[in-house]
Formats: structure tokens, C-alpha cells, sequence
């Protein structure tokens, strides 16, 4: 009789651990794609120039941070809206943007996320072509009272 109660509680504690496991794997699929989606939202926007759907994504705070290739660094939300005003400008058209490679890792806690991915950006400035191609994009976001919120971009073209 001990071994039998011995094997049930073996089998109940092995089924709760796979339960809950498969529950994680669920719930963190879920998440990355709602990550990935937020990922390409920060491009997407520009197609409607859609400032409410970037700003939903956007930490609306001091200590956000954007690197972009060459010298541009970009620090606080405050800088982050002034910056975009050019996307806003008439003479800047999206065409279309791809990205690939993309790796979505979250931290054990579930609150932190980090992505990389390969971006191609593909945009006209006054009729002329004005592209990011072939450009590794990183970031970082962070859950925010049960919401994911970019905190951190940096952009570099690969040679």
C-alpha cells in the first residue's frame, strides 16, 4: 500500500511539473508574440504616420534611449517625440520595411525582454530614396504594469 501511495504522489508531482511547464512555454510564446509584434510596430507606424501606435509602444520616460548609426543618440522620451517630428514631415514617405534574423529572449522573471533582428527600411525622403538596409537592429523592452514597453534601440549598419 506505501508503494502505491509513493507512486501516486510520484506521478501527481510529475504531472503538475510538466503541467506547469507546458503552461510556461505557452504563456511565454504568447509573449514573444506580442513582443514581435510591438517590434515591427515600431516601424509599421510610419506606412499611416500613426504617432498613437509608436507612443503605446514607446516607454514614456527620461531614460529611454536610442543609438542610431553614426553619432545620433537619442535620450529621454522628450528627445524621442522631437526626433520623429522628421517622419511626420511631408516630404518623408514609408515604403515598406522587412525584418529577419529576429531573436526574442525574456528574462526568467518575465520582466524584461531583448530582441535582435535584421532591419531593412526602405523610405523616400522629397521623392528621393532614403533606405536602412542591411541594418542590425537591438532593444530592449520592459513590462510595465502588465504592459511591454520599448526602453532601449540601438541601430548599426553591417558591412
Amino acid at each position: 500500500m506505501r508503494k502505491l501511495i509513493l507512486s501516486i504522489a510520484f506521478i501527481c508531482i510529475m504531472c503538475n511539473g510538466y503541467c506547469q511547464c507546458k503552461y510556461k512555454t505557452k504563456s511565454i510564446e504568447k509573449e514573444i508574440d506580442i513582443i514581435y509584434e510591438m517590434i515591427q510596430n515600431t516601424t509599421a507606424w510610419a506606412k499611416e504616420k500613426d504617432t498613437a501606435l509608436l507612443y503605446s509602444i514607446i516607454a514614456d520616460d527620461p531614460r529611454y534611449l536610442e543609438i542610431h548609426p553614426g553619432n545620433k543618440v537619442v535620450k529621454g522620451i522628450k528627445q524621442f517625440k522631437e526626433a520623429e517630428k522628421t517622419w511626420l514631415d511631408p516630404r518623408f514617405k514609408h515604403i515598406g520595411f522587412e525584418t529577419s534574423d529576429m531573436h526574442i529572449n525574456i528574462s526568467q522573471d518575465g520582466n524584461v525582454a531583448w530582441f535582435y533582428c535584421m532591419l531593412n527600411d526602405i523610405n523616400e525622403w522629397d521623392g528621393k530614396p532614403a533606405a536602412w538596409e542591411n541594418t542590425r537592429w537591438t532593444g530592449v523592452l520592459e513590462k510595465r504594469n502588465g504592459t511591454w514597453k520599448m526602453v532601449q534601440m540601438h541601430f548599426s549598419f553591417a558591412h
